[in-house]
């Protein structure tokens, strides 16, 4: 059978041009419609003021699902999955059009990379043509790559708990926020999990905000023990994992208004916060629904730039309590960290007093 012929989609001001347009992404389900390539290049036209306020002027990484998302499918996380289904894209493309436009990154080896740097909506959608269901901005503007103006509170629900716990430490997390005299911004991951941004003053390094966000979970744990910090998967048990790694250089979340490789085209979502009180599940949130719900009530994170805070208070709370805490096992070696070897396994006279491995 023939392939159908490229599509021109408008995007803005632009046309794109959309190759293989019939291609299935999505499988149909029980409850949403097949979804093509074509579609999917629609949807991020279609949620334009939305997409751009999350992506605009940030370094973007791509997830790339060139064949489509399909039971089974593997994304790629380092070189030992070369045979993945899809994979992360950290470098500009070839074939990139003229009217893309980069930022330079460093990345915590100190290589850097030209990231591509969405200033247009025909940028996401010529990215849905290369097969990107999901952007991962970086938490900085191009204008200063390395002082973050985002702190990311990454709600992450562990084995035995509910998309229904989340929105309680959510909640929770919300009344901190406020305490600090903080405004926090709360979306759906698009799977179980909450994500909540806070704009900031871009005044600190990335380290900086990370602490930042280690406190924030440590204070979490006091108002609500279904929540936790701990680095480790044996140590979580059945709560919240407030992963403050997502604060890393190098590390990123889905974008607000990205789709997820999960059938039924999810939809990362923003949501006021009354809304989210209400939500006992995420999964009405997708392709085929968030287009006409930002149409008829606008982005709940139209006021996300109006105020861009201090981090002192969260810093003031990390100066309480400066214990390190591990950093991904892909990033260099950071003074204070403790053993990169989970505690079950960890024999305490193979380490140093720093956390060092002691040669054999």
């Amino acid at each position: 059978m023939a392939a159908a012929k490229p599509v021109m989609v408008q995007a803005g001001d632009r046309e794109v041009r959309v190759s293989s347009p019939d291609r299935v992404i999505y499988e149909a389900t029980d409850s949403t419609a097949e979804v093509t390539k074509l579609m999917v290049a629609e949807y991020f036209a279609s949620v334009e003021d939305g997409l751009m306020r999350a992506l605009r002027d940030r370094p973007t990484a791509l997830e790339w699902w060139t064949s489509g998302v399909r039971p089974g499918m593997k994304l790629a996380t380092g070189p030992q999955d070369r045979n993945a289904d899809a994979f992360y894209q950290k470098r500009v493309p070839k074939g990139a059009p003229d009217y893309l436009e980069t930022a330079t990154i460093t990345f915590p080896s100190g290589r850097t990379a030209d990231e591509i740097c969405p200033t247009e909506i025909a940028v996401p959608v010529w990215c849905a043509h290369m097969g990107t269901l999901t952007f991962h901005p970086w938490p900085v503007r191009r204008s200063d790559v390395d002082h973050p103006d985002e702190l990311r509170i990454d709600l992450d629900p562990q084995p035995g708990t509910t998309f229904g716990d989340a929105v309680r430490v959510a909640g929770v997390a919300r009344e901190l926020l406020a305490d600090l005299g903080i405004i926090g911004y709360a979306k759906t991951s698009g799977n179980r999990g909450i994500h909540v941004y806070v704009r900031i003053e871009p005044r600190w390094e990335f380290a900086d905000v990370r602490h930042a966000a280690i406190a924030f979970g440590r204070e979490l744990e006091k108002r609500d023990d279904g929540v936790t910090t701990a680095w480790w998967k044996e140590e979580r048990g059945e709560r919240i994992f407030v992963d403050f790694n997502q604060n890393t250089r190098d590390r990123t979340i889905a974008s607000a208004y990205s789709l997820r490789p999960i059938a039924g085209a999810p939809v990362s979502t923003p949501l006021a916060w009354e809304e989210l009180a209400s939500l006992d599940s995420p999964a009405g949130l997708n392709l085929f629904t968030v287009p006409e719900r930002l149409a008829a009530d606008g982005d709940p994170w139209d006021t996300i730039d109006d105020v861009h805070h201090s981090l002192q208070p969260l810093l003031d709370l990390w100066d309480e309590h400066p214990v390190e805490l591990n950093y991904p096992p892909d990033h260099p070696k950071m003074p204070g960290e403790p053993p990169r070897v989970q505690p079950s396994k960890k024999v305490e006279s193979h380490w140093d007093s720093d956390g060092n491995r002691i040669p054999d």
